[in-house]
């Protein structure tokens, strides 16, 4: 079956969105989207400085990612700037500077497109051996740390009353966010990942009555956006990135249209 690499890329794009979708869930309730794009965006200058220093890719954009979260911890610290501020600073800065870089790797080539967008088709085996170890490790984090994460997202006073640290939580969540966008970067490339993230869990948002079946749904409904989406470009001959994200918001779009009532009864109370 891994013969094929269309067999690949299915099988490599649900390993993704069985992470991308309970994640996706602590970024929408959170209200960090732009949060996601700083970590993406930071995905291209770990990419430069991996090149630079002949190191691996992966490892490379997980470092930068998680200093640039550490960065924002530090300077939110300091409370002179709104955190919006602070996140477009980071974002732009490091995007910036990664290109930058780039246009210094005379003597390096690779697909800059292939980066920003990625290529799904071009997955590897060894490739779906990392999306799938580094995705189960990910789901084995968030699983061990669901109630302080869940309790931290609700009311930080809470978390702390009931002995839980929030700022511990939200370190957790955003080094595994940095470990998801270094894993996702090759696939869906560095500007789509957070749409992956953020679409299916907003869709699941309307269809689910508790967290955890909201996790579960943004899950299937990101796998069926790779699965659509893939299909669709194969159809169309479109790029195969982008027609995930678009086939996830067509799920969006349909969901609109399905009463949450008929499915659950009543609108989940869940996320900020």
């Amino acid at each position: 079956m891994l013969a094929d690499f269309f067999s690949r890329a299915i099988v490599a794009g649900i390993g993704l969105a069985a992470v991308t979708g309970p994640l996706g869930c602590f970024v929408v309730w959170r209200r960090m989207a732009y949060f996601g794009d700083t970590m993406a965006h930071s995905a291209l200058l770990g990419v430069a400085i991996s090149l630079l220093l002949s190191i691996n890719i992966t490892f490379g954009v997980f470092v930068v990612a998680a200093l640039v979260a550490g960065a924002l911890l530090l300077l939110q610290r300091q409370n002179t700037l709104s955190t919006d501020a602070l996140l477009g600073l980071l974002s732009h800065s490091s995007l910036a500077v990664g290109l930058v870089l780039v246009g210094f790797l005379t003597t390096v080539r690779f697909d800059l497109m292939g980066l920003l967008f990625g290529d799904i088709l071009a997955v590897s085996v060894n490739d779906i051996f990392v999306i799938y170890g580094g995705g189960a490790a990910i789901l084995a984090v968030l699983a061990l740390n669901w109630r302080p994460l869940l309790a931290a997202t609700v009311s930080p006073e809470l978390a702390e009353a009931e002995g839980l640290n929030p700022e511990v939580s939200r370190i957790v969540l955003m080094l595994l966010m940095a470990l998801v966008i270094a894993i996702a970067m090759n696939l869906v490339g560095v500007l789509l990942i957070t749409s992956l993230l953020i679409i299916p869990a907003v869709t699941a948002r309307r269809l689910s009555a508790t967290p955890e079946m909201m996790a579960l749904i943004a899950a299937g409904l990101g796998a069926m956006a790779v699965v659509g989406g893939l299909y669709g470009s194969l159809t169309w001959d479109t790029a195969s990135g982008p027609s995930i994200v678009v086939a996830a918001l067509m799920i969006f779009l349909i969901s609109l249209a399905v009463p949450t009532a008929r499915l659950f009864g009543r609108r989940p109370s869940h996320g900020a």
